[in-house]
């Protein structure tokens, strides 16, 4: 599918934030907005974990938004910690429905600390579906989350441990999606991620 890459910006609560939407040719069966990971280690919307999900959401007909924080690239602002942040994402997808339809399914999904601001951006938006990975519990104060949200977790991760992980998951009876010897950035492993997140969606109605 051919997908078009576009910048875009908007007046966010902490003033402008700057995003890239990925936009597929044809009909649009839903919208996906991806939170990058943490910016005080140098996260950004160019993340390779990011962009990946973006273009992956792109591929299954969604139009894509990556965006950076407050405070990251040409966002103005600053970070926060989580809740401007979570503010930040509310924006980004209010942007987004206003562009292409809030009738359209949302799709909610971030890497590590972007995994914590995505399921907190869930409270709110209550989006059709959740896509974690490697979402940085342990470190920031992980909510509850759907029964049917998508964590893929690396069996190595030395950032946020798969223990730590099962921790937040198992009173939830939460299924985690283990990648054996993976680490925390899916080094070698983003096709196998990209391949994951696509065998979620077979069958589903977006």
């Amino acid at each position: 599918m051919a997908v078009t890459l576009k910048n875009f910006d908007l007046q966010g609560p902490a003033g402008r934030l700057e995003g890239v939407v990925h936009l597929p040719d044809g009909a649009l069966r839903a919208i996906a907005v991806v939170a990058h990971p943490l910016p005080t280690m140098g996260g950004t919307m160019d993340n390779k974990v990011a962009v990946t999900l973006a273009k992956t959401f792109a591929d299954m007909g969604c139009a894509a938004f990556r965006f950076n924080f407050r405070g990251v690239g040409a966002s103005e602002g600053e970070f926060t910690g989580g809740d401007g942040e979570t503010e930040d994402l509310v924006a980004v997808v209010h942007y987004a429905q206003e562009q292409f339809g809030s009738e359209l399914p949302l799709v909610l999904s971030g890497f590590s600390f972007g995994g914590y601001v995505a399921a907190r951006g869930a409270q709110q938006l209550q989006p059709q579906h959740l896509i974690l990975a490697a979402p940085a519990v342990g470190r920031f104060a992980m909510p509850v989350v759907s029964p049917d949200t998508l964590v893929v977790h690396g069996e190595h991760d030395d950032v946020v441990p798969l223990a730590d992980a099962l921790q937040w998951a198992r009173p939830q009876h939460l299924p985690i999606v283990v990648l054996p010897a993976a680490e925390h950035f899916f080094h070698g492993r983003l096709t196998q991620l990209r391949d994951i997140v696509k065998k979620h969606f077979n069958g589903v109605e977006l």
